[in-house]
């Protein structure tokens, strides 16, 4: 498994909010803070 494959969700939701003006509620934010720390944790 290729954890930074994992990283496009967030790139996507990033990328969204910025130019498409997408509203990022605190569960979606919840969510990708999880991600985003799994994948870290994978890394290592």
């Amino acid at each position: 498994m290729v954890p930074i494959d994992k990283m496009s969700i967030l790139v996507t939701v990033v990328f969204s909010y910025l130019v498409f003006g997408e509203k990022l509620t605190a569960r979606s934010g919840t969510g990708l803070v999880l991600i985003a720390a799994g994948t870290l944790a994978m890394l290592l």
